[in-house]
């Protein structure tokens, strides 16, 4: 809700300032409601439609980023390079497919991008346990975690595990698309995968036998 929806109190002006359009009727002026107005209203450079589209997605879209970074403060980061490449693009958004969705995959690109400069994924390509140990344990592990427990522990995973299992099990990705967006065989995809899943189901027996 804008300032305007808000205000129940006349706003003061600088005697110098002049409105150009009566302040009732100012009041009055609406926020942008549906999804198409407020794309419009945003593509105009309205700030405070720019605004209204921030608050509405910006705590999904840090929960995104998160599962991806450890840091807060990096998440943070990721979070405001997204929304300034989201009004960017913004008019090559087609209205087409769901909204969220396509900022959504603005913001998972700019926290892959965050996550390749604050740890690097190479180094978690490579075997984290013993394959044996991996295969006996179920990979279920992402139909079975609390959002909170899940957090947690994917923060905890080594960051390519991380980012095969966010991308797979949580935005929906293929192999394929995986494998484009990380640089690795489609192979090294399902494998990562999969250890991702034993290791997480490993670590959440460990702490609900506590």
């Amino acid at each position: 809700m804008c300032i305007f929806c808000r205000a129940k109190q006349p706003l003061a002006l600088a005697p110098h300032l002049t409105l150009q359009i009566p302040l009732a009727f100012a009041l009055l002026l609406p926020c942008p409601v549906t999804e198409p107005d407020l794309i419009a209203a945003c593509l105009r450079g309205e700030p405070r439609a720019q605004r209204q589209l921030y608050n509405q997605f910006a705590g999904l879209m840090l929960t995104v980023c998160r599962r991806y970074l450890k840091r807060p403060e990096d998440a943070e980061e990721a979070l405001l390079l997204g929304f300034a490449k989201v009004f960017q693009a913004l008019p090559t958004f087609r209205q087409e497919g769901s909204f969220e969705g396509w900022i959504r995959r603005i913001m998972v690109n700019q926290a892959l991008m965050e996550l390749r400069r604050r740890e690097p994924l190479h180094l978690s390509f490579e075997d984290f346990a013993q394959p044996e140990n991996l295969a006996a344990t179920p990979a279920t592990a992402d139909t079975q975690l609390q959002a909170d427990e899940l957090l947690a522990l994917l923060q905890a995973l080594p960051p390519g595990y991380r980012a095969v299992f966010n991308l797979y099990a949580l935005e929906g990705y293929s192999h394929p698309e995986i494998a484009e967006a990380l640089g690795i065989s489609e192979g090294t995809s399902k494998s990562q995968l999969s250890k991702a899943r034993a290791m997480l189901q490993r670590r959440l027996q460990a702490v609900t036998s506590i």
